[in-house]
């Protein structure tokens, strides 16, 4: 009698050696296909992950910014202390920086010498309705809507490029501070192992040139 598939018989002197020898051989195979079985399935699902998102942040960056909040420190784990941030992110933030002053500038400059009512409109319209909004807690769903604004914005946006200089408001961001996923050498309290998530106004990011 032999095993379907295999040399070996019941018939043979070493049988226990050989069937020992097939079963390791199986349980190899077994092992590896699991391990890349594994591996495939952690793939799909990042790969699935990464899809849904980019779809949702092209419809709706409230809702992905929504489902991004979840707990990633545990209660144990110290908060961040407020002096340390603010040191921390002040040296990055406040050291004054020359920036290079291209040609390419003084050509966006002129494509933006006036502001109407029409580009604001445009603007807006190719804007996501319920993009995460501002300081303004207003979307760009209401700004389509009430168009009776869209003058008074061009005016406002036209004034800012007469007189070269723009309104705090107009940068003015709401930024929060939200420590990263806890992991095999991370540092819980850590402020550099953290990570800034800003909205600015809805108004003035649809109205932007980009």
């Amino acid at each position: 009698m032999a095993f379907a598939g295999t040399n070996v018989s019941l018939s043979q002197p070493d049988i226990i050696q050989k069937l020992t020898e097939r079963i390791d051989d199986l349980k190899q195979r077994i092992a590896a296909w699991g391990k890349r079985i594994r591996y495939t399935d952690i793939r799909y699902t990042e790969r699935s992950t990464q899809f849904n998102q980019n779809r949702l942040f092209q419809s709706d960056q409230k809702r992905l910014y929504k489902s991004l909040e979840r707990p990633m420190v545990s209660e144990t784990d110290p908060a961040l202390n407020q002096a340390d941030t603010v040191a921390f992110w002040r040296s990055l933030w406040s050291e004054p920086v020359n920036h290079n002053k291209g040609p390419w500038k003084e050509v966006v400059a002129s494509q933006c010498a006036g502001i109407t009512a029409d580009d604001v409109a445009e603007a807006v319209r190719r804007a996501p309705n319920w993009k995460s909004q501002g300081l303004d807690g207003l979307h760009h769903y209401w700004l389509k809507g009430f168009m009776v604004c869209h003058a008074v914005l061009a005016r406002q946006f036209q004034e800012a490029l007469n007189q070269k200089s723009l309104p705090s408001l107009f940068t003015t961001v709401i930024t929060h501070l939200v420590p990263k996923d806890q992991g095999p050498g991370l540092k819980s309290g850590d402020v550099a192992r953290s990570k800034w998530m800003s909205g600015q106004r809805s108004w003035n990011q649809g109205t932007t040139p980009h």
